[in-house]
Parts: C-alpha cells; sequence; structure tokens
C-alpha cells in the first residue's frame, strides 16, 4: 500500500503512541522474553514504532520495514533496514535466533504473499529458530477486524497455524485469545494492570482479541530449504518488493 506513512499517522496519535509503548514494554519483559534468550539475535518485520524491538533484549535487534518513519523510532544500536518481509536479501541465510511480528499478516494482499514472507523467514532463521508472531483473530473479532483501511487478508489462529506448517515450521504454541484486540480497548491499561493481565489466563478468554503463535524451524530440515521453496523457484521469480 503507498503512503503508509500518511496513514499511521492518521491512525496513531502521539498520546496513542505513548500508551501502546508503555503496554509493549510489559508485553516484552514478562511474556516475549521467556521465548527469547538475552543472547539471541532478533529480527522483528514489519517493526512500525519499534515497540517490540526497543524493548526486548537481545544480543544483535535488526528491524525491517516499508515506513520509512520507522528509523527515526529506533535507537542506533539497532539495525534498520527500509525494504519488504518478501525480499530479506540484505539478511544472512541461517543467521537468526527468532523472528518477531505484530499485526503483520493481515496488511499482506494475498496468501501467497503471505507464503513468501514465511519462505523469506525460514531462510533467514537459523536451524531450531524460532518465528513468533501476534495476530487480530478474526475469529473473534469478526467485525473490528475489517475497521482498518489496509486490512486485507483474513486470518484466524487456525488458517494462520496451517499457513505456518505448510511453509515447513514445528508450530509449538498457539494461544488463540491473548491480549484484546486494539490498545483502543476500554480496558485499563496501565502497565501494572497489563501485567495483572498477563498473569491471569483466565481473562484471555473474555478479552482476547489477538493470537500468537510460537513457530519452530526444524533443526534436521534436510537441504535447509522450507517446502515453499520449490514452489517459488519452480515460478522463476520472487516477490520482491510486493507488499
Amino acid at each position: 500500500m503507498r503512503d503508509l506513512a500518511k496513514l499511521y499517522q492518521i491512525r496513531f496519535s502521539d498520546t496513542n503512541r505513548y500508551k501502546k509503548d508503555l503496554v509493549w514494554q510489559v508485553l516484552c519483559e514478562h511474556y516475549f522474553q521467556q521465548f527469547i534468550p538475552h543472547s539471541s539475535i532478533v529480527l522483528e518485520v514489519a517493526t512500525g514504532y519499534g515497540e517490540f524491538i526497543r524493548h526486548i533484549t537481545a544480543s544483535r535487534k535488526i528491524a525491517v520495514d516499508l515506513n520509512p518513519d520507522s528509523k527515526d523510532c529506533l535507537p542506533e544500536e539497532i539495525e534498520f533496514h527500509l525494504g519488504s518481509a518478501t525480499n530479506l536479501t540484505m539478511i544472512k541465510s541461517e543467521s537468526i535466533d527468532v523472528c518477531f511480528s505484530s499485526n503483520f499478516f493481515e496488511h499482506l494482499p494475498s496468501k501467497e504473499v503471505m507464503d513468501e514472507v514465511l519462505c523469506e523467514v525460514w531462510r533467514t532463521l537459523k536451524p531450531g529458530g524460532l518465528y513468533i508472531t501476534m495476530q487480530p483473530n478474526l475469529r473473534f473479532e469478526p467485525g473490528r477486524y475489517w475497521d482498518y483501511y489496509d486490512h486485507v487478508l483474513p486470518l484466524t489462529h487456525l488458517s494462520c497455524r496451517e499457513a505456518f506448517i505448510k511453509a515447513g515450521f514445528e508450530v509449538t504454541k498457539v494461544v488463540d485469545r491473548f491480549i484484546p484486540f486494539s490498545t483502543d480497548s476500554k480496558l485499563p491499561q496501565h502497565p501494572l494492570l497489563v501485567k495483572m493481565y498477563l498473569r491471569a489466563p483466565l481473562l484471555w478468554r473474555f478479552f482476547g482479541g489477538q493470537f500468537v503463535i510460537v513457530a519452530r524451524k526444524p533443526t534436521d530440515n534436510g537441504n535447509g530449504q522450507s517446502p515453499s521453496d520449490d514452489r517459488r523457484s519452480h515460478s522463476g521469480k520472487g516477490l520482491q518488493g510486493g507488499l
């Protein structure tokens, strides 16, 4: 989509971004960090304003996004690349311990493009590396899912799980209901209350509108190729710049 920077300037006020940042700090420290050793090399695709990559602890942090404004939100120690998640050629193969993305797949124009993203992430991950994603769940938010101009691809936790398995990943964890759909939620967002929410999974069943998937690249992956690689190589071209 064109004019991403303009769209996100309209959608996220300074106040909204500040609230989101506080929530993400708690999410990173008290949930996502459990999957990410401090010695990890972490890649975030579709980094946005960097709420995840800034707050997670890792030995090396790399961010990729199509929005040029993203770079201005990141400290110098985070390596930033302006580009598409379908073309991660700036990242060496099998060099990443953990890849992360949040609220990303629903913006893709097709499932074929999602396949390309999964294939590229697979290539960058070390054997045994993880791809962690958090996404709005169409199953539990069928109305609000479409309230955003750039939401295109319909996904539930089950359809996304299938896509990961199709790409060759081992899905090790699926949380179908995690945090509320949006930071625009009327639920309290004070960091202490968010921390309490994370400690009470029973509440997730009532308020969760987003899902989490943790998927692993197998260590015995044969020739090192994702099953999707065959499809792409036979087509004779990738989808560079296709997002």
